[in-house]
């Protein structure tokens, strides 16, 4: 079968949209520096024109070849290890169609491996390890320009930087810290407390004025910014996204 690397010629013309074929990414991804990063559990790896995700599901695919490889004791710590490497890659794309099917692929690909270790273990696809894996991928892989650094609706490109917190001497089960920051903030370096999250707009009822006596409702609805940070958590529970109100 052959494999297409234009979609259509309008294509290529407005936006210069040219695929990687899969054997010239398999020989970019084989300079030896670029192999050692992509079996390393730790490295980060940002594709600034993502495409469908050929690189990054290319990547993908070496990492959880190496989880397998190195973390897979048993079923549990396969899930924590292979959910940390989904955290370490980093996709923008300027075509939402191409974002999508980014998303898609690269969980096609973690399915069809832990899928692969579910077997080997004799244990069961756990519902909550792919509602993580889901969660990751969409924070991970937006929908913008990588050159204005903004999202296709003109707010600022924000990715979630996801840090272990107990991930030495191999544990089995990995707590993460999640961090949100813009990509202006990434490039200018902006160190933030640990948990911090882009402001947004939070609605809850507020008590109306005394004075305000035309209003018949005793409290109405009121959009207010509060500054929130995420929680710790076990990296198989971030699918819930558990925030609190951050304190100063």
């Amino acid at each position: 079968m052959k494999e297409e690397i234009i979609k259509s010629k309008l294509r290529v013309q407005k936006h210069g949209e040219v695929f990687t074929p899969k054997r010239i990414v398999n020989k970019m991804l084989d300079i030896p520096e670029v192999k050692d990063a992509c079996e390393n559990l730790t490295a980060t790896f940002l594709e600034p024109a993502a495409g469908e995700g050929a690189f990054l599901v290319a990547i993908l695919e070496r990492k959880l070849n190496m989880v397998s490889e190195k973390y897979n004791r048993n079923l549990s710590q396969y899930e924590n290890y292979s959910l940390f490497a989904l955290t370490t890659l980093y996709g923008i794309e300027l075509l939402e169609d191409n974002a999508q099917t980014c998303v898609m692929n690269m969980f096609q690909k973690y399915y069809d491996k832990y899928k692969e270790q579910v077997e080997h273990h004799n244990g069961e696809i756990k519902e909550k390890i792919l509602d993580s894996a889901k969660k990751i991928i969409s924070l991970n892989i937006c929908n913008g320009n990588f050159l204005t650094r903004k999202s296709v609706d003109g707010s600022p490109i924000v990715f979630s930087d996801w840090q272990a917190i107990n991930i030495r001497n191999a544990s089995k089960n990995i707590k993460i810290q999640r961090t949100e920051y813009t990509l202006d903030e990434i490039y200018e370096r902006v160190k933030k407390e640990n948990g911090r999250a882009i402001n947004r707009l939070i609605q809850e009822p507020v008590q109306l004025d005394l004075f305000d006596f035309l209003e018949d409702e005793s409290e109405k609805i009121s959009e207010v910014q509060k500054e929130m940070r995420y929680i710790p958590v076990k990296i198989i529970d971030v699918y819930k996204e558990e925030m609190e109100e951050a304190n100063g």
